[in-house]
């Protein structure tokens, strides 16, 4: 059985067929009322075939490192509380990851004596 998170509508499949979930609307924006989780299982098994279509591609999005930009509306509520030293593989990038998403919020980045920004890393416990 299968429940729709905001509406509580339950659906539990005959043998045989199958559920399917729109995540998108037909102009391509997210459907939230598609939002859905598992019943637990009182008698039986339950068995699940996942197939995934992707409207955009599933890859790490090439970012360049010279420019000094935050690329998510909360970098700087997240730099607040910390997360630049707490989670800087997303925040601010890492020798073996690509640069950050949040680098302008995290302070990483200063104008060279060229007119692209550089990407510096800040010293341990700063």
């Amino acid at each position: 059985m299968v429940r729709l998170r905001r509406t509580g509508f339950a659906v539990k499949p005959a043998k045989g067929s199958a559920v399917l979930f729109f995540s998108l609307h037909p102009n391509a924006t997210l459907d939230t009322d598609s939002l859905h989780g598992s019943c637990p299982v009182i008698e039986g098994e339950k068995w699940s075939a996942t197939k995934w279509i992707h409207v955009r591609s599933y890859s790490y999005r090439r970012r360049s490192a010279g420019k000094c930009e935050d690329e998510h509306v909360l970098c700087s509520s997240w730099a607040a509380a910390g997360e630049c030293a707490k989670n800087p593989g997303y925040m601010v990038g890492t020798s073996d990851s690509p640069p950050g998403f949040c680098r302008k919020s995290c302070n990483v980045c200063t104008k060279s004596t060229s007119s692209s920004p550089t990407l510096l890393r800040r010293p341990k416990g700063s």
